[in-house]
């Protein structure tokens, strides 16, 4: 199973994942089981493996079985934390929301999908019609159920139901694994739309982190003609040269946001049309402003503090765009199914606990 004993589910959150997009526990299955093994975030630091009932699916939901769950930064900081900003535990929690599984059971009035089709899950499903869900920005519906956010549950877990809608399935080429890595890389292709990447774009990502290595790929893929991309550690920089990088800016503790935006300038040999910001750090979004060009767009992926000292004057007067970034949408869906492509998950790097 993707999960043996609780041991190996906690200490996998120590595993250096700047190193890899997703440590990634791995599962395979022959007889449908008769217990729910979970792991459930009860408080602060408390992480149980517990047998819950087997879901029933409703009318427009399925049942699967879960195969590959991705551990991502924010089970990590809810497991340590217990909350992130104004999502804050207050009962216990299934964590986990990169997946994939295997349909074991549909609803009533599901049609697209059937018992074995093997599917990758968006964790995100709009509650309402609302203005949002309108306009197709769904994501920032105030009242989306989102997995393991509080106080939605994950599905980190043997089964799990999901609004069949938000199933996708998954081409034969298309391992487990590689599909629950589709969702941190759906944070990629929004970031980079947010960006407006196309032919020829110049990009600085900041961060080499598993979201900063998405959106190198995404935005070669979109068809950006160089990428440069700053992290604290080399080793990241050299999975990030193996992606397709075409510099990499080892950056020192200390090291000044307008010195930073200056070397920048001097790898490229011009300013950025684009930054996307990964690493929350507030001298990085600093960093992010005066390295863009006059002009172009910075979007702000990483979330670090609250409030953030930039210079808001310095954009302002050079009509550099700030953009935000919230998870994604309208990411996967091509009738129903994931397509294939030239961005692939397979490119990127897995550990699997099994």
């Amino acid at each position: 199973m993707y999960f043996v004993t609780q041991t190996k589910s906690v200490n996998s959150a120590k595993h250096p994942i700047g190193l890899c997009l997703s440590a990634v526990f791995s599962a395979s299955h022959s007889v449908m089981e008769q217990d729910n093994l979970s792991v459930v975030l009860h408080s602060q630091g408390d992480l149980r493996l517990e047998k819950r009932p087997v879901p029933e699916p409703g009318p427009n939901e399925v049942l699967l079985q879960m195969h590959s769950v991705g551990i991502c930064g924010s089970d990590i900081h809810y497991w340590q934390h217990g909350r992130i900003g104004d999502f804050v535990l207050m009962k216990p929690m299934v964590l986990g929301h990169e997946a994939s599984g295997r349909v074991v059971r549909v609803g009533s009035a599901v049609k697209h999908l059937q018992v074995g089709d093997r599917v990758a899950v968006e964790p995100g499903v709009p509650r309402e019609m609302d203005e949002f869900f309108k306009s197709g920005r769904y994501n920032l519906s105030p009242t989306i159920f989102f997995c393991a956010t509080p106080p939605d549950d994950g599905n980190l877990c043997r089964y799990y139901t999901h609004n069949s809608n938000f199933c996708y399935k998954l081409p034969d080429n298309v391992t487990f694994e590689e599909g629950a890595l589709i969702e941190p890389l759906s944070v990629g292709i929004h970031a980079c739309r947010r960006a407006d990447v196309t032919l020829g774009s110049t990009v600085l990502i900041c961060g080499a982190g598993p979201i900063g290595l998405v959106c190198l790929l995404v935005a070669k893929a979109m068809g950006a003609a160089q990428v440069i991309i700053t992290d604290l550690f080399p080793e990241r920089l050299a999975v990030a040269k193996e992606l397709g990088a075409d510099f990499q800016l080892t950056v020192k503790r200390g090291d000044g946001p307008q010195q930073l935006a200056t070397r920048v300038e001097e790898m490229l040999g011009a300013q950025p049309h684009i930054t996307i910001e990964c690493s929350g750090v507030e001298s990085s979004i600093q960093t992010a402003i005066y390295a863009t060009r006059s002009g172009g767009v910075v979007v702000v992926v990483g979330l670090g503090s609250e409030m953030a000292t930039v210079p808001l004057i310095n954009a302002a007067v050079r009509e550099v765009d700030i953009r935000g970034v919230f998870r994604y949408c309208n990411t996967k869906c091509n009738n129903g199914t994931i397509p294939s492509g030239s961005c692939s998950s397979s490119e990127l790097k897995i550990t699997v606990f099994q």
